[in-house]
């Protein structure tokens, strides 16, 4: 139990983010916070080799009627996909020399009714990023939607 413990503590430390060096830097803004997790952004890796994209293109399926749409999202624009809002918040697509990925941090909620049409506070039923090469290993959990990336555009 203690070396359970300790091991926390000691992940959680290592894993802090040193944020100001004599008080000199202010913190990061959420850009900065996106770009520190880019799955990219490995020591392994070296400098990234490609620049974030401005839009995200998605592809929705509306599993009751089996219709699909593609759609573009601008970087930190909100659009509307049935009874979901998703929000970009940050792509990236690797060149071609490299191999193939493209993905995408998104915040989806689903919006909700009041059952006489006046929205109410919906829920977020997705946070996080999705791989257009793996749409399986961080899906939308959604009885009636599916969304999964396709590109990011420049």
């Amino acid at each position: 139990m203690k070396t359970c413990v300790l091991a926390s503590i000691v992940s959680l430390v290592l894993a802090a983010p040193v944020w100001a060096q004599d008080g000199a830097q202010s913190e990061p803004d959420a850009a900065e916070l996106l770009r520190r997790d880019d799955p990219d952004n490995t020591v392994t890796r070296g400098p990234l080799s490609s620049q974030p994209g401005s839009v995200v293109v998605l592809r929705g399926l509306d599993k009751v009627t089996a219709r699909t749409r593609d759609f573009e999202v601008a970087i930190g624009d909100t659009v509307q996909f049935g009874a979901l809002s998703i929000t970009a918040q940050y792509c990236r697509k690797r060149p071609p020399e490299e191999t193939p990925e493209t993905y995408a941090f998104l915040q989806i909620n689903d919006r909700r009714t009041d059952g006489f049409g006046v929205d109410v506070e919906g829920e977020q039923v997705f946070s996080g990023w999705m791989f257009a090469s793996r749409p399986a290993q961080n899906p939308l959990e959604h009885p009636v939607y599916d969304v999964w990336v396709v590109d990011c555009r420049a």
